[in-house]
C-alpha cells in the first residue's frame, strides 16, 4: 500500500449545483477530514467555471453547453436520405399546411376552368385530358403528404435505448467534467449518481491509458430502472447507460441494503454493493439550535404545531396530500423547505391558495447541510408523504434520518421501507400513500402521542444513522479499491464547514495570502461587511477593526462582475451572474441573519443580492427583524450630487462623464441619499468631500496597510524620474486633461511617464513601488485609496484638492495640490527641489501612519460598534 507523504486526489463528481446535495457535501468533508486532498466538482449555472472553498475541499462547478444535445435533434429531425425525400420542401407542420391549401387552391382553378368548356367534342377531349391532369396531381399529393406524415410518426417513435441518442446531455456532461477530471489526474473518481457513471468511466480509462492509475466508484442514489421518468427518452437512457458502465466500476455504493441486492441481481455483479446510508453528522447537532429554526423561519408561535417537509418537490412526493390534509387540520401549519421556485412548488401553492390554506403553508430556504437537525427541530412532525413508486419503496430517504436528528416523529406513507422503519421503532405513524383521510388520521394520532414517539429516537438509533458512522464504509473502499493510504487530515476539516466562494484558482491563493482579519468566530461582536469592496476598502476596514478590537470578528463578501480584474481580498467572491439564482440568495440571506450581529454595508447595495430589490433599502426589514446593527458606508459616486458637484469643483468628472451616465448617477444618489436620511442608522463615508453630500454622516478614513506599502527605496535619485497614473476609468480621475502633458514630458526625456489601466492590483502596486511621483486624480476633489497607498509607500503625490472638502473633514494631507493648468509648473518645481520633494514623501508616509492605518478608522466606528 502506498504511503507516499502526499495526500491522494479524490474528486467527488456530481451534475447538480452542489448546493442543497448534502450527501456529496458531506462526502467530500469526512473524505477530507481522513486525509485526502479532495476536489467536489458539480455543474455551475455561469458560462466560465466558479470557485470556491468548502473548508478544505477544493469546489469547482463547471459550465456545461448542450450542443451534443442540440446535433442529436438536429440530426434527429434531419433525418437520412429517405427523410429527405419524404418531407421534400415541407419543413414542418405549417408548411405541409400551406402545401395542402396552395394544393387545394389549384385544383379549385383548374375544376372551374373545366367547367367553363362547352359541350363540343374537342371541349370533351379538352375536359377529359384536363381531368387526369388533376386526378395525377391529387394522387401525387396525397402521396407526398402521407409519406410526411409516415416519417414524422418515424421520428416520434418511443426511443430505443441508445443512451447518446435517447439522451444526449448525457455526453454535454462528459465533454464538461470529463477534460477537467483528467487533467487534475485524481487517484479515486467518486461519481455520484446515474448521470456521472459514464463520466467517471471514462475518464479514468483515458488516465488509465496515460499510463495513471486511477480507480472509480459509483455511488447510486436511486433505483433508476424504478423511477417514473418525465420523458420516455429518459426511461431508457439512464437506464441503459447504467447497465454499460456500473460493471466497469472498482467499486458500487448505494443507499440500502435491499437497492443494493437488486443492483446486484440486475447487472449480474459479481459483489453485492456496499451500503452507504444517507444521514446527517452527529457530532455538530445542537450547535446552531436557537440560531436556526424552520419554526422561526415561518413566523408561527410556539404553540402552533408546525409539520415540515424537507426535499424536493414533485407530484410523486405526495406533499399535495398534506396541503390538502390542513383543510381537515385547522390548527396545523406546514412548512415546505425549498431552495428554488419550481414548477411543483408553484402548484401548491396554487392549491393551497383554492383550498383557503395559503396563509398556513410556508415557504423556508435550505440551511447549510450540517445545520438541518438543528433547523428542523424547532417543527412538531417530519413528512414523508411519498406515492408509491419503485424507486422510493426500498430505501429511507436522507430526510428521514434529518428527522430522527432533529428529533421529530415521522409521518409516512406506506412505502415499503420507510413504514417498515416507522412501525419497527416506534418513531412516528404510517398512513396509506395519496389518501388524505389516513393522512389526517395519522396526524392527529401522532400530535396526541408526540412524547412518547419522541422517546423512541435513542441513542442507539442515532449512532447508527450518522454520517460518522456510515461515511467509514466509503472511506474504507477508496483505501481498498486505490491501494492508497490517506495522509493527515486537511487543516480546517470540520464537519460545520461553510462555503467560501473565489473568483478563480488564482483567487484562492489571494484569499490565504491576503486575508489579514480575523475570521468570524466566537467572538461577541461577528461582523459582516458586505457586499462591493470598492478598492479592497471592506478588507482593510475588517483587517483594522480586528487587530485594535479583540472583541471582534468578522467576514468580507463581495459581489463582484466575472470580467472583474482588481483581485481585492474577501472571504466570499459571488458572481453577479450567480445572484440571478434564488439558490445563492437564499444562502446569502442565511449566511448573513444566522451569522452575524452586526453588519456595514458599502454602496447602499442590496446584500442579499438583489432578492428584496436594488439597494440596501429592501434588505434593511430582515436585518432589523434578526436584531443585526446595520451601518451604511458611501464611497463616492453612489451618493455623490453631480449639480453639486460640478458648481464646486470647475473638473468636474461629470463634465466629462459617458453620455446618460450623468442622468443614472443623478437618480442613484438621490435614492441613496434618501436611505441614509430617512433609515435611521449610522452612515459612514470614506472620502472628506462625501460629507458635503451627507451632512449627517462621519468620516471614517480610507485603511491601507502602511506597513505592506512602506519602502526604504529612495526617490527621485534617478535623472529621469518614474512618474505614475492609474486610472481606474480615464474621464472620473481626469486622464484625458492631464495626458498631453505627461506624454510630451516623456517623449522629451524629462519624465519617464507610466499609464497603468486594465491591469490588476497587484501590479498597479508593483509600479507604485518604483515610482517616484504619483498622480491622482483631477476631477473628483479630494483624495482616494490610490494616493493614500502612494503617500504610505513614501512617495509624493499630486492631485487636486477643493478647498470646501477639506474644511468639511478638518484635516489637509501633504498632496501637491494642482489643477490641470498648474500641473506642469508644479512638476517642475518637484524636479528642480528633488530634496524638498522627498521630504514630501517622508511626511506623507507619516500622515498614512496617522490617519490611513487604520486606527483613526476604527475609532471613527466604535460608536456603532457596540454589543447590541
Amino acid at each position: 500500500m502506498s504511503t507516499s507523504g502526499t495526500r491522494p486526489k479524490l474528486a467527488v463528481i456530481v451534475a447538480n449545483g452542489i448546493t442543497g446535495d448534502s450527501r456529496v457535501q458531506k462526502t467530500a468533508l469526512a473524505a477530507a477530514g481522513a486525509g485526502w486532498d479532495v476536489t467536489l466538482i458539480g455543474r455551475g449555472t455561469t458560462k466560465k467555471p466558479e470557485h470556491s472553498w468548502f473548508g478544505p475541499v477544493k469546489v469547482v462547478r463547471l459550465p456545461v453547453a448542450n450542443r451534443m444535445e442540440r446535433r442529436v435533434t438536429a440530426k434527429t429531425g434531419r433525418g437520412g436520405l429517405r427523410a429527405r425525400v419524404t418531407q421534400w420542401g415541407i419543413s414542418d407542420g405549417a408548411a405541409l399546411a400551406q402545401l395542402r391549401d396552395a394544393h387545394r387552391a389549384w385544383v379549385r382553378e383548374q375544376t372551374t376552368r373545366i367547367g367553363y368548356l362547352g359541350d363540343s367534342s374537342v371541349a370533351e377531349v379538352t375536359a377529359a385530358g384536363m381531368k387526369a391532369w388533376v386526378h395525377a396531381r391529387r394522387s401525387a399529393h396525397q402521396f407526398r403528404v402521407r409519406a410526411y406524415r409516415w416519417e414524422q410518426r418515424r421520428k416520434s417513435a418511443e426511443p430505443r435505448g441508445n443512451w447518446r441518442e435517447d439522451w444526449p446531455a448525457l455526453l454535454d456532461l462528459d465533454l464538461a467534467f470529463g477534460p477537467f477530471i483528467e487533467e487534475l489526474a485524481p487517484d479515486v473518481i467518486h461519481a455520484n449518481d446515474i448521470t456521472m457513471i459514464h463520466t467517471a468511466a471514462r475518464a479514468a480509462a483515458r488516465l488509465r491509458a496515460r499510463g495513471l492509475t486511477c480507480r472509480w466508484l459509483y455511488d447510486s442514489h436511486e433505483y433508476v430502472a424504478g423511477i417514473d421518468w418525465p420523458k420516455p427518452a429518459m426511461r431508457t437512457a439512464f437506464p441503459a447507460v447504467e447497465a454499460e458502465f456500473i460493471g466497469k466500476a472498482d467499486a458500487v455504493v448505494t443507499v440500502s441494503p435491499e437497492l443494493a441486492e437488486m443492483l446486484r441481481a440486475d447487472h449480474k455483479l459479481p459483489k453485492t454493493p456496499a451500503v452507504v446510508r444517507n444521514a446527517p453528522i452527529r457530532g455538530v447537532v445542537g450547535e446552531a439550535a436557537g440560531r436556526v429554526s424552520v419554526r422561526a423561519a415561518c413566523g408561527v408561535d410556539d404553540d402552533v404545531p408546525l409539520m415540515v417537509y424537507a426535499g424536493w418537490i414533485a407530484p410523486d412526493r405526495g406533499v399535495a396530500t398534506a396541503v390538502e390534509a390542513l383543510v381537515h387540520l385547522p390548527d396545523h401549519h406546514l412548512a415546505l423547505v425549498s431552495g428554488r421556485v419550481t414548477a411543483g412548488l408553484t402548484e401548491l401553492q396554487k392549491q393551497a391558495t383554492e383550498l383557503g390554506v395559503r396563509h398556513r403553508v410556508h415557504v423556508v430556504p435550505y440551511v447549510p447541510q450540517h445545520e438541518v437537525p438543528d433547523y428542523l427541530s424547532s417543527a412538531d412532525l417530519g413528512l414523508t408523504p411519498f406515492h408509491r413508486i419503485p424507486n422510493v419503496e426500498n430505501s429511507l430517504p436522507t430526510k428521514a434520518a434529518e428527522y430522527l436528528h432533529a428529533r421529530l416523529p415521522i409521518i409516512t406513507s406506506d412505502i415499503k421501507s420507510m413504514s417498515e422503519f416507522v412501525r419497527t421503532h416506534g418513531v412516528g405513524e404510517v398512513f396509506t400513500a395519496e389518501d388524505v383521510d389516513s393522512f389526517v388520521a395519522a396526524v392527529k394520532r401522532a400530535t396526541a402521542d408526540r412524547e412518547l414517539l419522541r422517546k423512541n429516537i435513542n441513542d442507539a438509533l442515532l449512532t447508527e444513522h450518522s454520517w460518522e458512522h456510515q461515511s467509514q464504509v466509503l472511506l474504507d473502499l477508496y483505501t481498498e479499491i486505490s491501494g492508497k493510504k490517506p495522509g493527515a487530515p486537511a487543516e480546517g476539516a470540520v464537519w460545520n464547514a461553510e462555503e467560501r466562494r473565489v473568483a478563480g484558482p488564482k483567487a484562492a491563493v489571494v484569499e490565504q495570502l491576503d486575508r489579514d482579519w480575523r475570521p468570524l468566530s466566537a467572538t461577541p461582536i461577528k461582523l459582516g461587511l458586505a457586499p462591493a469592496n470598492f478598492a479592497g476598502q471592506l478588507a482593510a476596514y475588517a483587517t483594522a477593526i480586528t487587530k485594535e478590537r479583540d472583541d471582534i470578528s468578522a467576514e468580507v463578501v463581495k459581489h463582484r462582475a466575472a470580467n472583474q480584474k482588481h483581485d481585492y481580498p474577501a472571504d466570499v467572491y459571488i458572481d453577479l451572474v450567480a445572484l440571478r439564482n434564488l439558490d445563492v440568495r437564499l444562502e446569502l440571506v442565511q449566511r448573513t441573519v444566522r451569522r452575524y450581529t452586526h453588519l456595514i454595508a458599502d454602496a447602499f447595495r442590496p446584500v442579499f443580492g438583489g432578492l428584496n430589490g436594488n439597494s440596501i433599502e429592501g434588505d434593511l426589514a430582515a436585518l432589523r427583524h434578526h436584531g443585526i446593527k446595520v451601518a451604511l458606508l458611501a464611497h463616492g459616486s453612489e451618493v455623490r450630487n453631480p449639480e453639486m458637484h460640478r458648481e464646486r469643483n470647475p473638473y468636474s468628472l461629470f463634465l466629462d462623464a459617458p453620455d446618460g451616465y450623468e442622468e443614472e448617477l443623478t437618480r442613484l444618489a438621490t435614492q441613496n441619499r434618501r436611505i441614509a436620511e430617512t433609515a435611521d442608522l449610522p452612515v459612514f463615508v470614506t472620502t472628506p468631500d462625501l460629507l458635503l453630500d451627507l451632512p449627517m454622516a462621519t468620516w471614517t478614513p480610507l485603511v491601507v496597510d502602511v506597513k505592506a506599502w512602506a519602502s526604504d527605496r529612495p526617490v527621485m535619485e534617478r535623472k529621469r524620474p518614474k512618474v505614475l497614473h492609474a486610472p481606474s476609468a480615464r474621464w472620473s480621475k481626469g486622464t484625458d486633461r492631464i495626458l498631453p502633458l505627461l506624454e510630451d514630458l516623456d517623449s522629451r526625456g524629462i519624465i519617464e511617464f507610466q499609464l497603468a489601466e486594465g491591469v490588476s492590483w497587484s501590479t498597479v502596486r508593483s509600479m507604485m513601488m518604483d515610482a517616484d511621483i504619483v498622480i491622482d486624480q483631477f476631477a473628483i476633489g479630494t483624495y482616494g485609496t490610490f494616493a493614500c497607498e502612494g503617500m504610505a509607500a513614501g512617495r509624493p503625490v499630486i492631485a487636486y484638492l477643493d478647498q470646501e472638502s477639506l474644511d468639511a473633514c478638518g484635516v489637509v494631507p501633504p498632496i501637491v495640490n494642482a489643477t490641470p493648468q498648474t500641473l506642469g509648473a508644479e512638476l517642475e518645481r518637484l524636479l528642480d527641489d528633488r530634496e524638498a520633494t522627498a521630504q514630501i514623501g517622508r511626511d506623507s508616509a507619516a500622515f498614512a501612519r496617522e490617519y490611513h492605518d487604520g486606527r483613526a478608522t476604527v475609532a471613527a466606528l466604535s460608536s456603532f460598534l457596540t454589543p447590541r
